[in-house]
Parts: structure tokens; C-alpha cells; sequence
């Protein structure tokens, strides 16, 4: 039998806990095997100034991997891009192009591409450059045979990604504009989220807050009280 696969691509570790993890969760219930590929190993991230930048790098991969148990991923990709340092390039897109030939997956989710003044904080230099990165990926690139001829040469055939998933940040038009609800493993995304000690000041503050911003999602999209979301552009590719 087919295993249906996803691929989610964020720039930094815990970028897919804060804006994904729901989701995930959801359809790693739903038998679907994920992959994380990040594009770096968030070695600039942490508040402590004694850790050393390569310590903090093994320490957020470490945490990433647990986190990714939590909502039932078992295997990550780190391209090791430097933290703070991500461009919008053919080496970037060149490297996602590997990784979706490699998994093969049927859905690939991501940062989105575009610049938000409004939500500064989700607009981070890192987070725009891996969505335009990973959107160029799924197209042109990763379909095209006759991109990266170094790729086919190492048996990593074209492959067409059918559905491209881009986190917040909706389209105004509304056939785009997919709401997951994720109350049921609203509480896995938590744990997953608070995993990333090294992110966390006052993780129970972190976790109010996106508690509260889930609900909040959820009633703006129409869902009865007490529920939670998140919310997706769903781009048909093929």
C-alpha cells in the first residue's frame, strides 16, 4: 500500500511546533508519514551568552528531534544553513530540491514567502527566505528533469509535489484558506512547542499565549468556542 508522505521545511528549529505542529500530529494520526527538514540548526537562537554557538546548534537539534517524537515524527533532515544568514538563492533551493526528490512527498508545508509588516515576528529574514526557497522547490524545481542534472546523476529522479501548504498569513481568497482544527492535539503541540528549553524565558507564559492564539484562530475562522486551530493557503500544484 501507497504510505501518503509529508514534508515540512522551516527555517529554524521549533519554527514548525509554533505554526504546524497541530497539524502534523493530525495526520500522523491519520497514518501519514511526516519528514522536517530544517534549514538550520537555530545556532543563533537561546538567551544564554556562556553557550557556545556549535553547542547551542547540537542542543536545538536535540531538542527538535524530541519534539518531533511528540507529534509522532521520526525523521529530521538538518541542512545546517547558518542561523540568521539564510538566503534566497540557487544553493538554498538547489538543496530542497534533494530533499522532496528524496522523500517524494505528496504535501509539502512551509513558511510563507512573503513579507508581513503586520506580523513582523513571523516575517523574520530566515523564515521568508526558506518559503520562497521551498515554493521555488516544489516550482519549478523539483519537477523539472532538467534542473540540477548533478541530482539525476545521483538517482534522485523529477518529482511533482501535488500540494503546497503555507502556514498562516491566509490568502484573501477564501478557496485558499484551509483552518485545521487541532483540538485534539492541542496539548501534544504544547509539549512539543516547550520542548525547545533553550527558546523559553517563562515557557508557562509561551504556553498561554499559544494557547490563546490557537482559540483565537479558531473563532475567527467560524469554529464553535473552545476549539483550536490552525490556519493554511493550500496551493493545488499539479
Amino acid at each position: 500500500m501507497l504510505v501518503e508522505r509529508a514534508l515540512v521545511i522551516t527555517a529554524h528549529p521549533d519554527d514548525v511546533d509554533f505554526g504546524a505542529a497541530g497539524a502534523v500530529a493530525n495526520m500522523t494520526d491519520a497514518g501519514i508519514e511526516v519528514t522536517y527538514c530544517l534549514v538550520t540548526d537555530g545556532d543563533a537562537g537561546g538567551f544564554d551568552h556562556t553557550i557556545a554557538r556549535s553547542q547551542m546548534a547540537t542542543m536545538r537539534r536535540d531538542e527538535q528531534t524530541r519534539a518531533a517524537k511528540e507529534v509522532g515524527v521520526e525523521r529530521l533532515i538538518f541542512l545546517g544553513f547558518g542561523d540568521g544568514r539564510v538566503e534566497y538563492n540557487l544553493t538554498l533551493r538547489a538543496a530542497l530540491t534533494r530533499v522532496i526528490r528524496d522523500v517524494r512527498p505528496q504535501r509539502v508545508i512551509t513558511q510563507s514567502p512573503v513579507l508581513d509588516l503586520t506580523r513582523i515576528y513571523a516575517s523574520h529574514p530566515d523564515h521568508v527566505a526558506t518559503g520562497q526557497a521551498a515554493v521555488a522547490a516544489v516550482y519549478p524545481d523539483a519537477r523539472n528533469p532538467f534542473a540540477y542534472p548533478e541530482l539525476l546523476a545521483e538517482g534522485l529522479e523529477a518529482w511533482s509535489v501535488p500540494e503546497l501548504w503555507v502556514m498562516s498569513n491566509p490568502s484573501p481568497n477564501a478557496e485558499l484558506v484551509h483552518v485545521e482544527d487541532i483540538t485534539a492535539n492541542v496539548d501534544r503541540k504544547i509539549r512539543a512547542l516547550l520542548s525547545h528549553q533553550t527558546q523559553h524565558t517563562d515557557p508557562a507564559a509561551t504556553e498561554q499565549r499559544v494557547r490563546a492564539w490557537m482559540q483565537a484562530t479558531a473563532g475567527r475562522f467560524g469554529l464553535h468556542e473552545g476549539r483550536s486551530a490552525e490556519v493554511y493557503q493550500i496551493i493545488d500544484t499539479r
